[in-house]
This record gives C-alpha cells, sequence and structure tokens, in this order.
C-alpha cells in the first residue's frame, strides 16, 4: 500500500457541497515579492503538529519533498521554544495563538487540581467545565470548554476588530482546537469515532458534517499495513516492552473501528487537513474583503509517539506521510490563487522510549521510580504524622497537600516530604509554590532560562501546586512500558522544549535564524502581517521580522 491517506477520500465526498458555492479556481498571479507595504494576506493557517519536535524536524529535513519541504524553504527558526517547564499538550497549545506563557493563559498543565471544586474527582482537565453536573475529569466524560484559558486568541482579537473576519479551529484533539480557536471561532471541531465533534450540544455545519461521515466510514474500515519506505528501514528495529510485545517495526495495520490506531497514522492527519481544505473552500475563506484565520491541529505525530517511539519505523512512516498530506493541503490553496501565508510549530517536543535510548547511546536512560507516586507518597507521610489521607495530590510535576491541613502540618509535612524528594537519585529539583512567586519570569532568551526561569513561566497562583519537581534528565514519568503508551514528554529539558517554528507565504524570501526564539512570538507576528495592532503590555511574546533586510514585517 503506497503512502496515500484520507484527504483524497474526504475531498472526494465533500466535492458535492463545495459545488455550486461559485468558487473560482483562479489561476496564480505573477508572484510578487513581499515587502513592508504588501498586503496583508488574505488567509492565515495555523498549523500546530503536536510533539514534532526540533529534533525530529532535524532528522528528517533532508528527506522531505512535499508540504515540509516548502515550508524548510520559507523562514526557518530550527531552535523554537516551547520555553515553559511544563512541556504538555494543552499548555503548549495555549502559547501558539495567545502570544503567552501558561503563567498568563492559567493552562499550567494537561490536567492540574482544584481541590474546591464540588464534584468527587478534584482533578481538572483544561479543556473542561468542571461545573457540569455528572462529569468528571476522565476522558469522554468531561465537558469540552474553553473557560480555563485566561486571555484571548488571535482569532479573538481578530473578531474584536472585524465581525465579519472568519475563524475556524480543526484538529485531532480537542485541546488544541479550543486552546487556539479561542472563544470566538465560527466553527471548532475535532476528531471522534464517530468521525468529527465539538462542544456538548453543538450542531456541526454541513460541510462538517459531510466530513465527519466520511471520517467515521474511514475508521469503521480495516487497513493493511504499509510498506516501508526504503529510507525507513535503518528505524525497522524490533523493542521489546517489560509487559510483552515489542515496538520498532510497527506498519500501522488496524482493525475496523479501532480509532486509536487511526489515531496514530497520517490518515488522521490527511482527515484534519482535508477538513480544513474543504471547510475553507465552502466558507470561502480567504476570499472576502479582509484576513481568514484557519487553525489546523495535527495530533498523529504524539500518538505515534507515545505508542512507538520517536525512532521506530512507525514514526519515520508517520514522518513521511505528514510531509505528503501537507503537500497536498497546499497544493489545494495554491489552485484556488489566495494569499496565504502559512506558520507551523508544535505545542511541545518529545524524546524515545529509554529502552531505545540504551540500545542507542544513552545507557542511563531510564523509567521513573514507581515510590514517586503521590499517592503512594501521601500515604507514607501521612500514617508516619498521623494525618488523615488522602493528603498529597498529583498528576505529574505538580503537587499538592490537602486543604485540610493547618498551616503548621502544611509545614511538618513539607518538612518531611521535600527532604525525601530532593534526595531521590532521579529528582533534579524541588520547587515550592513560594519559591516560584519570589521568582519574576525571564525576559531573556529561552536557550539560557535555568530550571527556575521554566518552572516560573508555567506556574499560576490559583491552580499550580504546592510544589513542583523536575526530574532528571531521560528519566521518562511512565513506570513500566506496555503497548499503547511507551513513551512521553513533559520534562523541563530542551528535547521537550525545543520545536521548529516555520513561516512560508508565496514571495517570501526565505531565509534561516538559529537564535532562539519562541512560540508566544507567533501571535504578535502574525498579528503584524494583517495589521492588526496588540497590546505590547500585556503578552509575553514579540513580533519576529519575516523580511530579510533592512526592511521589517513588524509594524
Amino acid at each position: 500500500m503506497k503512502l496515500k491517506y484520507l484527504s483524497t477520500a474526504i475531498a472526494t465526498a465533500l466535492c458535492v457541497a463545495a459545488a455550486g458555492t461559485g468558487l473560482a479556481q483562479n489561476s496564480a498571479p505573477p508572484v510578487q515579492k513581499i515587502t513592508a507595504t504588501t498586503p496583508a494576506p488574505k488567509l492565515v493557517v495555523m498549523i500546530a503538529v503536536d510533539q514534532f519536535s526540533a529534533d525530529l524536524f532535524a532528522e528528517y529535513r533532508g528527506r522531505f519533498t512535499g508540504g515540509l519541504a516548502r515550508l524548510a524553504s520559507g523562514i526557518v527558526f530550527p531552535s523554537g521554544y516551547q520555553a515553559h517547564g511544563a512541556t504538555e499538550t494543552c499548555p503548549g497549545h495555549s502559547t501558539i495563538l495567545t502570544g503567552n506563557h501558561p503563567a498568563h493563559t492559567g493552562i499550567v498543565a494537561n490536567n492540574y487540581f482544584d481541590l474546591s471544586v464540588a464534584r468527587a474527582d478534584k482533578r481538572v482537565y483544561c479543556a473542561e467545565d468542571e461545573t457540569v453536573a455528572g462529569t468528571t475529569s476522565k476522558s469522554g466524560a468531561y465537558a469540552p470548554s474553553v473557560n480555563h484559558l485566561l486571555v484571548p486568541t488571535l482569532g479573538d482579537l481578530m473578531k474584536a476588530r472585524d465581525p465579519k473576519a472568519q475563524v475556524v479551529s480543526v484538529s485531532g484533539k480537542d485541546r488544541s482546537a479550543i486552546m487556539m480557536g479561542g472563544r470566538q471561532a465560527d466553527e471548532l471541531m475535532w476528531l471522534a469515532p464517530t468521525g468529527l465533534t465539538s462542544y456538548r450540544g453543538t450542531t456541526l455545519s454541513p460541510a462538517a458534517q459531510q466530513a465527519g461521515t466520511a471520517i467515521a466510514a474511514a475508521i469503521n474500515q480495516p487497513r493493511p499495513a504499509l510498506t516501508l519506505p526504503a529510507d525507513c528501514t535503518a528505524h525497522d528495529i524490533a523493542i521489546p516492552l517489560e509487559k510483552g510485545g515489542s515496538v520498532g517495526t510497527g506498519r500501522m495495520a488496524r482493525d475496523a473501528g479501532d480509532f486509536r490506531r487511526f489515531m496514530a497514522s497520517p490518515e488522521a492527519d490527511g482527515a484534519v487537513l482535508a477538513t480544513a481544505a474543504a471547510l475553507r473552500q465552502v466558507r470561502k475563506m480567504g476570499e472576502g474583503s479582509g484576513t481568514d484565520l484557519l487553525i489546523v491541529g495535527l495530533a498523529a505525530t504524539d500518538y505515534v509517539g507515545h505508542s512507538t517511539g520517536t525512532e521506530g519505523s512507525e514514526m519515520c512512516i508517520q514522518m513521511a506521510g505528514l510531509d505528503r498530506e501537507l503537500g497536498d493541503f497546499f497544493a489545494r490553496l495554491d489552485a484556488t490563487g489566495i494569499d496565504y501565508v502559512v506558520a507551523l510549530t508544535a505545542d511541545h517536543g518529545g524524546h524515545d522510549l529509554p529502552e531505545r535510548n540504551r540500545q542507542n547511546a544513552w545507557p542511563d536512560a531510564q523509567r521513573v521510580d514507581k515510590a514517586l507516586d503521590p499517592e503512594a507518597m501521601g500515604k507514607a507521610v501521612a500514617e508516619k504524622l498521623g494525618l488523615p489521607q488522602p493528603l498529597l495530590y498529583g498528576d505529574g510535576g505538580d503537587y499538592y497537600l490537602a486543604k485540610t491541613l493547618t498551616a503548621a502540618q502544611r509545614k511538618a509535612v513539607l518538612a518531611e516530604l521535600l527532604p525525601r524528594l530532593r534526595a531521590h537519585p532521579q529528582i533534579e529539583a524541588v520547587v515550592t509554590r513560594e519559591e516560584l512567586e519570589a521568582h519574576s519570569i525571564s525576559k531573556r532568551a529561552p536557550d539560557t532560562w535555568t530550571l527556575m526561569d521554566k518552572l516560573r513561566a508555567s506556574y499560576n497562583p490559583q491552580r499550580s501546586g504546592d510544589f513542583i519537581i523536575a526530574l532528571k534528565p531521560r528519566v521518562t514519568p511512565i513506570p513500566e512500558s506496555g503497548i499503547g503508551y511507551v513513551a512521553t514528554h513533559g520534562s523541563v529539558w530542551d528535547y521537550d522544549r525545543r520545536v521548529p517554528i516555520l513561516f512560508w507565504r508565496k514571495g517570501l524570501a526565505g531565509f534561516e535564524q538559529p537564535n532562539a526564539v519562541m512560540t508566544v512570538d507567533i501571535m504578535p507576528t502574525l498579528a503584524s502581517l494583517m495589521g492588526l495592532a496588540v497590546d505590547a503590555n500585556k503578552i509575553d511574546g514579540r513580533c519576529l521580522d519575516l523580511l530579510s533586510g533592512p526592511e521589517s514585517s513588524c509594524r
């Protein structure tokens, strides 16, 4: 089977919907050199590739021939940074189109704890409304919501300036669509076993419904194994897992209805891109008097990374598929003759599973000690001090003490816990909220940040924990490897922080800038291109000059 995925199928299914809309397939006008006086683009396309680290971009850059090759010919910042320490999906996506670090977006993690919520489940998912009766933070049991995002997105600012500006957000994950789409998006949706879905009670547009039907049909069809591209054979090495089975030699075959495996393949990215292209066409985005915003969140790279690691045959197939699907997407945009600009980045990086790391010149790679589980730690300290349980809550780096503790009890618990944790051989640092509150958010380049700088950029006093644990490099916070979840991200280290930041526009002279920039710089950069004023005092980012030479694109 060739590397051909769902985009063509969805485009075919939607051709009837697009017919009769009066769309003109325009001949491309002569290429005009982009200068400081060039009018704003008619369409801004923001693409976030989940877990597309700077390391992956560098490793595969020489093999790209499609959409990623085009972007690599534009404005390339290979050392982009999700500068903060909580390098997870939700915080990362919250920075891309807000211009703010998680400390200001309020999205401090995928999940945090709010011990004051009325329901028994005190864990709060970053993109849910926990006040909805009968919900929990568990996957599929929460009510999706944008409520926790504390700042406006680029789309929100565009709508405030011009209510006719169109904003559409399509993604593989809800938190990606929501955190980049903001509160004012005209359409906002993500992939689901049923095809496409959105907020509870939301009715998808006819075009989105048709796309969802085509996607659901594809999910419910079995897929044979893909043929391994010749340049992927070096990655074709089986890595045994503790709980049985192995990764590294997968070909992305799946049974009918297997949504998880669908998501962990380029087929999922093709579905999102084809849906985005169809919605652009039906809505005539980029064909009006102003500028429209099309947001695309591609999740397959993250699913592949978690399921099989970053260095196996599976990721090699995924990179080839992502490149191809983006190429098809850009070809559809090119055919319209619309003047569009593309920005692409990632919500975080990622690193490989330790079992493969140990085979590939990193013998110290390891999995986290089960003794660091917050429930186990809390139980041990509560029993020693004679305190009620549960004492300690946590789901990642942030740890929360029970609110029932008196000031004296809290002091005693920290006196017991912190020295024990700081002495653990897998822990780099333990930082308290008091220490973080006394530390200012850094204004320096992100490649010079200290560990405290990174953690402070993720710290929000209303949502962050009583203390934060930072593991040492290459300690994977998954205690056991098993089929479905073998590798992850979320650390303070550069393999999780560094991401590519790429811009492309027809007529824009390409250049590469290796100095460190940040994802919070993307929003003010795009806003400047469209002539949208942004209050620099309300964001953490800065405009990046995309013009090579003395002129500047920052207005």
